[in-house]
């Protein structure tokens, strides 16, 4: 199916590895041309390179999100370079403490997971709808976590977080929606990848005592399925969002999580 995303301009945020960098090689794929923001530009280049060799385009720039002026820049310096953004796909984002209760969190622990989570997307969304409110349109997809649809013991900062992230999402889309621009939100449940692994599933082998392996098998019988969610499960959603599929559709939260959040 051709999404007709080719010669699209589409600004990616926390693109470096795991589903960014999944997320960014499949806009390539498609044809679009990229915009790469990130503090560690080191880490964003190698996956430029690649997405280059897909015969896009794909500049990288140095953005902290949590900074408002830093976000106006990236929405300027992507205008100034493409002349325009069409899609918005916020990926960057933490984890939090995790295998803390709420009253063992800090309130410095809490306070900088909510604002990378949070006020990182808020600041690019506002940077860069006036561009497409200007053009006729445009696409915003944040990507969450089911953990802010269901919430979960030991991981009460990061599913605030993300239960806020979706608020912000279901505002935008009825503010930007008038202007013929879609803000949904992709809520991944487990991810395979080394921040699953090392950290998720080696907090649970620890916590009970069991392989690293047999943590990752319990994790899995937790959903429908019965298997983890993968990088390009999560990047197939943002292209339906982001394409002319999904025309009709704002405002909504899109699991993918194998079957966990909603059954």
């Amino acid at each position: 199916m051709d999404l007709q995303l080719r010669d699209k301009v589409v600004v990616i945020t926390g693109p470096a590895k795991g589903m960014g960098r999944a997320i960014t090689l499949a806009f390539a794929d498609e044809g679009a041309h990229l915009v790469l923001a990130g503090r560690d530009t080191g880490a964003i280049e190698p996956v430029a390179a690649e997405a280059r060799t897909r015969g896009v385009r794909a500049m990288v720039l140095a953005c902290d999100l949590t900074d408002g002026e830093q976000t106006e820049a990236l929405a300027a310096r992507a205008r100034e370079a493409y002349g325009r953004i069409d899609v918005l796909v916020n990926v960057a984002g933490g984890s939090g403490p995790i295998g803390k209760t709420g009253w063992e969190t800090s309130a410095d622990e809490f306070n900088e997971i909510v604002e990378l989570n949070m006020t990182g997307c808020f600041n690019t969304m506002r940077a860069v709808l006036p561009a497409m409110i200007a053009q006729g349109g445009g696409k915003v997809v944040n990507v969450g976590g089911t953990f802010g649809m269901r919430g979960r013991a030991g991981r009460m900062a990061y599913s605030a977080s993300k239960w806020g992230l979706r608020g912000i999402t279901k505002s935008f889309a009825l503010e930007a929606g008038p202007h013929n621009v879609n803000v949904n939100l992709v809520a991944p449940g487990m991810v395979d990848g080394p921040r699953f692994r090392e950290k998720v599933c080696a907090n649970m082998a620890k916590t009970l005592g069991i392989s690293l392996q047999e943590a990752m098998q319990r994790h899995a019988q937790e959903y429908a399925l019965r298997r983890v969610t993968e990088d390009v499960d999560v990047a197939n959603a943002c292209l339906f969002f982001a394409s002319d599929a999904s025309r009709q559709i704002t405002g909504a939260d899109l699991a993918v999580d194998g079957g966990w959040a909603h059954l």
